[in-house]
């Protein structure tokens, strides 16, 4: 295992600027996740670190070593990709073991590592058979077993379920943690999906146009986005953003939306937003934060009045979806409450979860 930092890294293709001076420590044992939509840089970060890309300026440590010059082979690093590129006409032992043939390993080591490795991801029964007898999850673990027999000091992981149906990324998740639990090797994964970044992860970074937006634990991200494009790419259903201002009145400040709703703001947020009256804003709600009215509703609840667009029963909850200057939010409501289209519904905003937003910044102040 071995901590991996990485110092203003720049990469340029041409013109074009794909990573823009990114800094980041990974400590020894961590899983860190890369996550950000298309273009955004963090496949081009993970290839980097493969050596698989070149380094336009910065440098890139593995342990105590600069790699900026070593070629892949010789980084002691795993790589799993999309695709499994399994070779169809080997068996799954031999698919495990292909790498550590090539590099002159005896046949009895060999056998031990692909076994072992086989009997972590749950492939003992199948080492016999070749890729086409495998579903796209067994597939994929055969993937991982043949990084995992080289015992690398860093596991990356470029979208590696991405191929996979819903039921069996799922599975497979839940099958990449516990191999990291077992093992506590370093890992950089990348993905696309804010969801596998928030249930695998120690620690989630967010990029976005080449740079890092934030970093964190996933609930971190999730409670304390630092700007609106984290606010907005953590969380599903997406946070709800609500233009408005800051107005002050005899009990305090108050955010005040376009159609004239008033929502009072918590007094321990007073000082903190005070700065900020009379500017362009955004208010920030997660859906979970506006739901139905409930006996008992503490003094941090507001209501916020709304016209359902349509409404999504999903069993355990469900999402009401209303129009507000012109662009659909979300809402979640107990299931109970049964709301129709057209109807009107009062909603209950949780303030203690609100977030204001500088449009003009990006910033959640």
């Amino acid at each position: 295992m071995a901590k991996v930092s990485i110092d203003k890294i720049v990469k340029h293709y041409g013109d074009y600027h794909a990573v823009r001076g990114v800094d980041l420590d990974i400590a020894d044992g961590e899983f860190i996740v890369l996550v950000g939509p298309s273009g955004c840089g963090k496949s081009t970060m993970l290839r980097m670190i493969a050596g698989l890309e070149d380094i336009t300026d910065g440098e890139m440590r593995i342990g105590d070593k600069l790699v900026n010059d070593v070629a892949p082979r010789d980084r002691d690093i795993a790589m799993v990709f999309q695709s499994y590129a399994l070779y169809p006409h080997m068996n799954v032992f031999e698919n495990m073991g292909f790498g550590l043939t090539l590099r002159k390993f005896a046949a009895s080591d060999i056998k031990q590592r692909v076994e072992d490795a086989a009997r972590i991801l749950g492939l003992s029964t199948l080492l016999d058979r070749k890729p086409k007898e495998l579903s796209g999850g067994q597939r994929q673990r055969v993937a991982m077993g043949r990084a995992i027999v080289r015992d690398p000091e860093v596991f990356l992981f470029d979208e590696p379920l991405s191929n996979l149906d819903a039921k069996l990324r799922v599975q497979m998740r839940t099958e990449i943690k516990k191999l990291h639990q077992k093992l506590g090797t370093t890992t950089i994964y990348v993905t696309h999906d804010q969801i596998e970044a928030m249930t695998l992860a120690d620690r989630v970074v967010v990029m976005n146009h080449g740079v890092i937006e934030q970093v964190g634990p996933p609930q971190e991200l999730y409670r304390s986005p630092a700007t609106r494009f984290v606010a907005s790419f953590i969380g599903s259903p997406s946070m709800n953003f609500i233009p408005c201002r800051l107005e002050g009145d005899a009990s305090g400040l108050v955010v005040v939306l376009d159609e004239g709703t008033r929502l009072p703001v918590p007094k321990e947020r007073s000082e903190r937003y005070a700065a900020h009256i009379g500017k362009a804003l955004e208010l920030g709600l997660r859906p979970e934060h506006l739901t139905e009215r409930k006996e008992g509703m503490s003094a941090e609840f507001a209501p916020l009045p709304i016209t359902v667009d349509v409404a999504e029963p999903m069993g355990v909850e469900t999402l009401v979806h209303f129009l507000m200057n012109d662009v659909m939010h979300c809402a979640r409501i107990d299931p109970s409450v049964d709301p129709q289209a057209g109807q009107p519904l009062e909603l209950m905003a949780n303030l203690r979860h609100m977030h204001l937003i500088d449009t003009e910044t990006g910033t959640v102040i």
